[in-house]
C-alpha cells in the first residue's frame, strides 16, 4: 500500500467512531508509517482555551512536560498552539518558523536540543473554526528538518483529525455526578501540597491509570495561571472523564504563605456547558445563535425579531440544528442538550 493509500485509510479512521484515546493512539501509529517521527505529542484541548485535556506522549517528551508547559504559557516562542489555532495555516515546523535558525527558539535551545531532538512539526486540529486538539512531531537533531511535502501531508490530515475528536465527544451518555467540587493546592513547582477527598475522586476518574501525580488538564490550567501573571484567574477548562461526566477545572492564586495555586474541580451539567455542546455537535455560529434562543424558550417570531432574520432563515437554522443533534423537535432538542441524553 502506497503512502497516499495509507493516508486515505487514516482519514477514513477519523470517521469510524473512535473515542479520543483510540484516535490519538491509532493516528500516531499510522503516522509513523508515513513520516519519520522520533517522538510525538498528541493532545485533545478545550476549544475555548486551547488548554490540554488529555495527551498521548512518547518518551523522552513525557519527562519534560513541566518545561514544555512553562514554554507554552510563559515564554515568547514560535508556533505556540494557541497561535496556530487562530492562524490561516495551522501547520508549521520549527525550521520554517525560525527560517532555519533553530536556536532562536527557547523551546529548542532549552528543552529539545538537550534531549537530542531537532526539527519539530506542530499542528492545531481545527474544524468549523474551533480547535479540538494539537499534535507535535519531533525528529532527532539533524541538519534536515520536515519537508514542505510532509507539512502538506499533515495539512491534509488535520481537519479530519479535528472532526474525529469533535465527534468522539458526542458518544455515550452524559452521566450525572454524586460527588461535589474538590480542591487541589499546588506549590510553586506544581506539586500537590494538599487535596480534598472530592478532588482525589475526580483525579482518579480523569486518570484511572495514575500515570502521573496530576492529569495534564490540571497541570495545564495551573501552569497557565502561574506563567501568565496578568491573569487573576485561569479560564475554566472543560474536560470529559472516562465515565462520561463533564468537569470544569479552574485555578486561582492563593495569597500568603508562599506561591501556591488552588485548582477547583467541579462537575457540570449539560445545561451548564452552554454553547460548548453546540460546538461539539458542529453548529455554525449563526445556527448557535438561533439554537441558544430556542433552548431559552423563545418562539420563532421572537427569534426573528431579536436577531433581525427572516422566518425562512430561522427555520433553516432550526432544521440544521435538529439534523446535527439528531432530533426532530424542540422538545427532543431540549432533552438532548439540556438534560444530558445526547
Amino acid at each position: 500500500m502506497g503512502a497516499a493509500d495509507r493516508l486515505d485509510v487514516l482519514i477514513q479512521r477519523c470517521y469510524a467512531g473512535l473515542d479520543a484515546d483510540e484516535l490519538r493512539s491509532e493516528t500516531l501509529r499510522r503516522l509513523k508509517g508515513l513520516l519519520t517521527i522520533d517522538a510525538a505529542f498528541f493532545a485533545t484541548v478545550d476549544p475555548a482555551t486551547v488548554l490540554f485535556t488529555a495527551v498521548s506522549v512518547d518518551e523522552p517528551l513525557g519527562a519534560v512536560t513541566e518545561q514544555f508547559l512553562a514554554n507554552e504559557f510563559g515564554q515568547a516562542d514560535v508556533n505556540k498552539f494557541a497561535t496556530l489555532a487562530a492562524a490561516r495555516d495551522p501547520v508549521s515546523s520549527l525550521a520554517h518558523a525560525t527560517k532555519g535558525d533553530w536556536a532562536s527558539s527557547a523551546r529548542y535551545a532549552e528543552v529539545m536540543r538537550p534531549l537530542g531532538l531537532g526539527d519539530e512539526l506542530r499542528a492545531a486540529l481545527v474544524s468549523n473554526g474551533r480547535c479540538w486538539g494539537v499534535i507535535c512531531l519531533h525528529r532527532e537533531d539533524a541538519d534536515a528538518g520536515f519537508s514542505e511535502q510532509e507539512l502538506q501531508l499533515v495539512r491534509r490530515l488535520t481537519p479530519h483529525l479535528a472532526e474525529g475528536l469533535r465527534r468522539g465527544l458526542r458518544t455515550g451518555s452524559m452521566e450525572t455526578a454524586d460527588v461535589g467540587p474538590g480542591v487541589v493546592v499546588l506549590d510553586a513547582d506544581l506539586r500537590v501540597e494538599s487535596i480534598s477527598a472530592e478532588a482525589e475522586h475526580w483525579l482518579a476518574e480523569l486518570d484511572p491509570d495514575r500515570r502521573s501525580e496530576l492529569p495534564v488538564a490540571v497541570r495545564a490550567v495551573a501552569a497557565q495561571l502561574m506563567r501568565v501573571q496578568e491573569l487573576p484567574a485561569a479560564p475554566a477548562v472543560k474536560v470529559r472523564t472516562n465515565a462520561g461526566r463533564w468537569l470544569a477545572l479552574h485555578a486561582s492564586t492563593l495569597r500568603g504563605g508562599g506561591e501556591r495555586t488552588a485548582v477547583v474541580i467541579e462537575p457540570v451539567t449539560p445545561a451548564q456547558l452552554g454553547s460548548f455542546l453546540l460546538d461539539v455537535h458542529g453548529l455554525t455560529p449563526a445556527q448557535q445563535r438561533v439554537t441558544e434562543l430556542l433552548l431559552q424558550g423563545f418562539s420563532t417570531r421572537q427569534i426573528v425579531e431579536r436577531l433581525c432574520l427572516s422566518p425562512h432563515t430561522v427555520q433553516e437554522h432550526v432544521r440544521a440544528a435538529y439534523d446535527k443533534v439528531g432530533v426532530g423537535s424542540r422538545r427532543e432538542l431540549v432533552t438532548a442538550l439540556l438534560r444530558g441524553s445526547a
